[in-house]
């Protein structure tokens, strides 16, 4: 049988690990709530977004031959962009790629380089999109018609992948999206229009 002693010296351990782990957990709590708040708020991913500052056309108008329907084309759309980091952390990004569409038909493309934006920071891109004109030949009698009436539409798709870094070990991956509706102005050779959207999936 226990002594006295024993017992009391049982309840004296069990008092100190009841208080010992009590310590810990409201160390810990203070910890727990800190690293939320900072999960909510400093180091809640933001969305880096894709905005279009300018869009020019270069290269030689269209020319249309009659009487045997005869087109030459040589348009090249140049584009600056703007990725802007909104995050208290750095964003690296992958290749990305950027598209030129006509009639919803992808012909011409062009690789966008891998890079690294810092925190709250910005990086300007120069995308040099040229028409292909093999892939517009299912096309050729719309865009025969819409440089005779003046204006020939036509649409760019970007798409950059990355991800978000928070105190060098945790990540966020993010892909933003930038899609623009562009009018070109035929015979003048400009840009008359641009709307864009942006979207980024986190």
């Amino acid at each position: 049988m226990k002594t006295m002693t024993e017992e009391n010296t049982a309840v004296a351990r069990k008092k100190r690990s009841c208080i010992i782990v009590g310590g810990v957990l409201l160390c810990l709590i203070p910890l727990f709530l800190t690293a939320l708040i900072l999960a909510l708020t400093l180091f809640k991913a933001k969305e880096p977004r894709i905005q279009l500052l300018s869009a020019a056309v270069d290269g030689v108008a269209p020319r249309i031959s009659f009487p045997v329907i005869k087109i030459q084309l040589n348009i090249t759309l140049d584009l600056q962009l703007l990725i802007q980091n909104r995050n208290r952390a750095s964003f690296r990004h992958g290749t990305g790629k950027s598209l030129l569409l006509y009639r919803g038909k992808q012909v011409g493309d062009i690789d966008i380089y891998p890079g690294l934006i810092p925190a709250m920071g910005s990086t300007r891109l120069a995308c040099r999109l040229t028409l292909q004109v093999d892939k517009i030949a299912s096309n050729i009698t719309a865009l025969i018609k819409d440089v005779l009436d003046g204006e020939v539409d036509m649409t760019t798709q970007t798409r950059i992948p990355g991800r978000v870094t928070f105190l060098g070990f945790i990540k966020k991956h993010a892909v933003a999206k930038s899609e623009c509706q562009i009018a070109i102005a035929f015979p003048a050779f400009k840009v008359r229009n641009q709307t864009c959207k942006t979207k980024t999936k986190l």
